[in-house]
């Protein structure tokens, strides 16, 4: 992209009818680091790419709790990340005060979009650069959202998102079938497995990713490193690599295009800003 006459404000339109300033907060989720959702019937499972920028820094937390029933991940800016999960913590803390029952993860999904969209009609203000993979559980079960910084938001069976996502969603759109009525464990494993496709080549430890489970009678938490890294350990042993390894043909073929899209900026440098 490049700027032009028309992305000087969010509420001038181009002649072709796009908001240039949207698109740009749109195209940060891209170059943000990686993170995946994936749902069955009974369980969430959130997991995210979380590397340091430099070898004397800690890394951004990239996974957030909600509620008991609800978490989030994130792609982009990490600052609005950290804000609206601060509003979302708020939202839900009043709606079980007032009603004393958890709030419906469809509804928060709605009002974060609500609240995402007056971004995009003010002039005064500037969108979030920040998308949101929403994953939670309810009366009605077990969901999964990605809201977008345009102030849409969808519901998903499994979602990537970030840089080099495209090979991630090339994994998930060949198993997705088997999601439904997936284990807790196998989830996660299909989760860690997708998440590994991103790294095109690096070797998926637990320093550099995060995993976050939220299921039937089962709070949202995190797992520690030393769960993570013992999955991982289990896989590998087992010789359950094939998937990853039969993956690869295709990213480079179908998703080249995407790869190096997505490559680009983050070879770059995005520096100033953390994402």
């Amino acid at each position: 992209m490049f700027r032009n006459q028309y992305d000087t404000d969010v509420t001038t339109w181009s002649p072709a009818g796009r908001l240039f300033q949207v698109e740009y907060a749109m195209e940060a989720v891209k170059q943000g680091s990686a993170a995946i959702g994936l749902r069955s019937k009974t369980h969430v499972v959130l997991a995210s790419v979380n590397k340091a920028n430099s070898e004397l820094s800690s890394h951004q937390k990239k996974i957030f709790k909600v509620d008991d029933h609800i978490g989030v991940a994130i792609a982009g800016l990490t600052a609005d990340g950290r804000v609206l999960s601060r509003y979302m913590r708020s939202e839900c803390i009043n709606y079980s005060y007032s009603y004393e029952s958890k709030l419906p993860v469809g509804r928060l999904v709605v009002q974060l979009a609500d609240k995402a969209q007056v971004c995009t009609q003010r002039s005064w203000k500037r969108p979030y650069g920040v998308g949101l993979l929403v994953g939670g559980l309810d009366e009605s079960g077990a969901h999964l959202y990605y809201n977008c910084p345009s102030g849409n938001y969808f519901e998903y069976q499994a979602f990537a998102m970030g840089s080099r996502s495209q090979a991630a969603k090339t994994y998930m759109e060949r198993k997705f079938e088997t999601f439904t009525e997936s284990s807790r464990e196998n989830l996660i494993k299909d989760a860690l497995f997708a998440l590994r496709e991103t790294l095109q080549g690096e070797k998926l430890t637990s320093s550099i990713c995060t995993v976050a489970v939220v299921g039937v009678d089962e709070s949202f938490h995190i797992l520690d490193k030393e769960t993570v890294q013992a999955l991982i350990n289990e896989f590998e042993i087992a010789g359950e690599e094939a998937p990853a390894n039969e993956a690869a043909p295709q990213d480079q073929g179908g998703d080249a295009q995407a790869g190096a899209a997505d490559q680009g900026p983050t070879d770059q440098g995005v520096a100033p800003m953390d994402i």
